[in-house]
């Protein structure tokens, strides 16, 4: 029969927790069916594959890689610990189909599961081409692939940078095809081309020969790699190299892959070369072809430069006909001077005969010569000079005679010495008006105005004083006593 009291009828249906007669279970706690259920979990999804898309991809500042992972009918969260992480062949991104391996886990903090991934790898082909088409359009849309933003390659650089491996026959074709065009300088980065950190390796490569300084930087850049699949060759669709190329302050020339292969670092390279042969040739002109074009323009040159020449000669020619000769033009000129010659011939003989009719006429004699004479006294007796006439110019001479006297005394040499002044002298009796004259003569006269003084400059040998006759000597003037 049910009890009739409220309260006890209450606490039967559990108000306070009791354990029935015989029941041994223990309540447990929300860590311990935590901790329970992740044991279960671990144990029995200690490795799992999976397939699906990527969402909320999200890189946290510890380097850690959360994310979830999407079908058609759930999601589940996942996450890659900061060492797998950096490992990606890829930057993973929302809406790509990946393959995830790793262990299922719970999340007790949020009472979840999630997977903890240790590789990714992206879903097929399929989804790598909706990765890099996803890729290509972010890119281009910032203006990396602008046509407008690349720059014509140099004509003939002299040092050629070249990013590849140095292993591979990639380099060998290079360098084999510049040395048959045209030898060059080349410096070469050597860098993985495929596989982890390959992408680093390239962009670091690009942007080290950037970096350069200007009278070492190359003129030129070849990014080049063989043929391979599109994985081979995915580190040239990275974003890193992408940027580093589409930023680089030398002209770039992309070389990846074969003549169907295609890449983002094609797009963004000032030119892409269909093979990394054809990026040699790209590079340098062939110097037959340039010895042969110089050969032509220095044919032209000369051809050009006697063009002119010749015909000022068929000019010259074709006027020089059309002159007449030189001695047609003297022949009336020398009629001239022949009829002239002969008319001054016979002026001359009348001349000469009139002449001497006149002195066979003419007889002199004493009183013509007397009448001769009387007739120049008279003349001269006619002519009246006044003494005033000789007399003034006599006085202006002797003014102008005085004046230069006047002057002459003022501006004689000898007349400041009155006023203290002297003059130095050399040896031959002109005047010193230097220092440096002065003290290369050996001896000096000062001349003041009542008379000269010898002296010897400072600094100058003086000559040796005679020397003193001894007794005996022939020159003393005394006689030997022996």
């Amino acid at each position: 029969m049910p009890s009739s009291d409220p309260i006890s009828e209450f606490a039967g249906e559990g108000l306070v927790a009791k354990s029935a007669p015989g029941d041994n279970s223990v309540p447990l706690s929300i860590t311990a069916i935590s901790a329970a259920l992740k044991r279960v979990v671990e144990d029995r999804f200690g490795f799992v594959r999976l397939r699906g898309e990527l969402s909320g991809v999200k890189r946290a500042a510890s380097g850690h890689l959360y994310c979830s992972l999407k079908d058609e009918g759930a999601v589940l969260d996942a996450v890659m610990w900061k060492g797998q992480a950096a490992r990606l062949a890829f930057v993973p991104e929302d809406g790509v189909e990946v393959v995830v391996t790793g262990k299922i886990t719970t999340f007790a903090g949020r009472s979840k599961y999630q997977i903890v991934m240790d590789s990714m790898e992206i879903a097929g082909e399929g989804a790598l081409l909706a990765l890099l088409e996803k890729t290509r359009a972010r890119l281009a849309a910032e203006g990396l692939f602008d046509e407008r933003r690349k720059r014509p390659l140099p004509f003939l650089p002299r040092t050629i940078g070249v990013v590849t491996s140095p292993t591979g026959a990639v380099i060998r074709d290079i360098l084999h095809r510049l040395a048959d065009r045209f030898p060059s300088h080349v410096l070469v980065w050597p860098v993985l081309v495929q596989g982890q950190g390959a992408a680093g390796q390239v962009a670091a490569a690009v942007r080290g020969f950037g970096a350069m300084p200007l009278d070492k930087r190359p003129d030129l850049l070849i990014v080049a790699r063989g043929g391979g699949s599109i994985e081979d060759l995915w580190a040239f669709n990275e974003e890193e190299v992408v940027r580093a190329v589409a930023a680089s302050p030398i002209p770039v020339i992309s070389a990846v892959g074969h003549e169907t292969d295609t890449t983002l670092c094609d797009f963004a390279a000032d030119r892409r070369a269909p093979t990394p042969t054809a990026a040699a040739e790209m590079a340098v002109p062939v110097r037959a072809d340039l010895a042969t074009a110089l050969a032509e323009l220095g044919l032209r040159q000369r051809k050009s430069a006697l063009r002119p020449v010749a015909l000022g000669r068929e000019r010259l020619e074709a006027r020089s006909q059309r002159l007449p000769r030189p001695e047609y033009l003297l022949q009336a000129a020398s009629q001239r001077l022949d009829l002239a010659g002969d008319g001054l011939r016979r002026a001359l003989q009348g001349r000469a005969s009139a002449g001497r009719e006149r002195l066979a006429k003419l007889r002199l004699t004493p009183a013509i010569l007397q009448r001769a004479l009387r007739d120049g006294e008279r003349r001269l007796d006619a002519v009246r000079l006044s003494p005033a006439l000789v007399q003034r110019p006599l006085a202006e001479r002797q003014a102008r005679l005085a004046a230069l006297a006047r002057l002459a005394q003022q501006l004689h040499p000898e007349r400041p010495l009155a006023r203290g002044y002297a003059m130095v002298l050399d040896a031959s009796g002109h005047a010193v008006t230097s220092r440096a004259s002065a003290s290369s003569q050996a001896h000096l006269a000062i001349r003041f105005a009542d008379g000269e003084l010898s002296v010897v400059p400072a600094g100058a040998k003086r000559p040796a004083a005679p020397r003193k006759p001894r007794d005996g000597d022939p020159a003393s003037g005394q006689e030997e006593l022996f």
